[in-house]
């Protein structure tokens, strides 16, 4: 399968780069952006073509990702001139009834992966494929599946999705980063505090796949320790509610 890219922004990118690590991805990738110079950045890095515009890269794929702004839809959209056969979008906010709305006729699929398909290790929630033939959805679940986990969700249930699996990359990015700075202030190399966090973080990812995150926060946190008094600061600094309110923050952001 041809898959062209229509844009070539971070989500983009990682997509392409999930597919080029290694077996199992497209057996070509086109890439077209809007003149910003990282199409033909993303084709030189990961042995890809580029095509001028979007009618030349419909015509050119079997499967167009749709990856622009969400309010360069309907610009995209009339760009590729009705000729993509199958349409994958990963543009947020923008359901499946307002995708019909500008490609009226091809396949479909929602999509809202997470950035961690860079390395093949993303969650990747979609809806259930519209107007696409059996044979071709599973050939894109399949090409989805080798980015990570693929998580079928009624479409309702796609925003909250995403402001937990697909911007909390960003929290935990940030977490690293304070207790990083702050393992270095307290004399760590920066470059070893950091390794220590991301050591912690790997590790601690692996636990909570068979431990419920209430009880390893308990083992880790002995009555009395260095622990508790951690987490009792970050309680005082408001922490649980801050990240409640990044969640409702993302939801309202996604709503119309």
């Amino acid at each position: 399968m041809k898959v062209g890219f229509a844009g070539a922004g971070n989500m983009a990118a990682a997509l392409a780069r999930g597919w080029a690590a290694g077996d199992g991805g497209p057996e070509a990738m086109l890439f077209s952006d809007a003149g910003s110079g990282r199409a033909a950045a993303l084709a030189e890095e990961l042995g890809g073509a580029t095509r001028s515009d979007l009618a030349e890269l419909g015509a050119d794929s079997d499967l167009v990702v749709l990856a622009v702004k969400p309010a360069a839809l309907g610009q995209a959209a009339e760009a590729l001139g009705g000729s993509a056969p199958a349409v994958l979008s990963v543009l947020g906010a923008t359901p499946v009834a307002r995708l019909r709305q500008v490609f009226p006729d091809p396949p479909l699929y929602r999509v809202m992966p997470n950035l961690a398909v860079e390395v093949r290790r993303g969650l990747i929630c979609h809806t259930q494929p519209d107007g696409a033939p059996d044979e071709l959805s599973r050939e894109v679940l399949r090409l989805l599946g080798v980015l990570g986990r693929t998580v079928e969700l009624e479409e309702r249930l796609l925003d909250p999705a995403t402001a937990v699996m697909g911007c909390s990359p960003a929290y935990f990015a940030l977490i690293a980063e304070v207790l990083a700075a702050a393992g270095a202030r307290e004399g760590l190399d920066d470059e070893l505090s950091r390794e220590l966090v991301l050591e912690a973080l790997a590790g601690t990812a692996q636990l909570l796949e068979t431990r419920h995150p209430a009880s390893l926060r308990r083992a880790v946190a002995s009555p009395g320790g260095s622990t508790e008094a951690g987490l009792e600061a970050l309680d005082r600094g408001g922490a649980t509610k801050a990240f409640e309110r990044a969640v409702q923050a993302s939801m309202e952001r996604m709503r119309p």
